[in-house]
């Protein structure tokens, strides 16, 4: 009995049963919602692949943005300038005279 029972499952038999006839929206409406969920949870881990990528990018363009800053601000101290135009045989020259405001 049992090898009946497993053939008419294998061979699509117990699809033409009278309760699965009745049933066939329902089992329409789950295997749409099945498909809808593996779906969107797909989405979502592509979505979150994206969202660690881009967070690991802006890391790297602030961390780049950092060290700019910093070879900028090194360049522009008032030692490094003086140090420049003297090397370059420039006639500048350091005020000595401190700045004063004109009204």
């Amino acid at each position: 009995m049992r090898t009946k029972e497993l053939k008419g499952i294998i061979g699509g038999d117990i699809l033409a049963t009278d309760f699965f006839r009745r049933q066939t929206k329902l089992l329409v409406l789950l295997m749409a919602l099945v498909i809808f969920y593996i779906h969107n949870r797909y989405t979502c881990q592509r979505q979150m692949i994206e969202v660690d990528r881009l967070k690991k990018e802006l890391t790297d363009i602030k961390y780049d943005a950092l060290t700019r800053s910093s070879e900028l601000m090194e360049r522009s101290r008032q030692s490094r300038i003086e140090e420049y135009i003297s090397t370059r045989e420039s006639e500048l020259q350091t005020a000595t005279q401190p700045p004063y405001v004109i009204e």
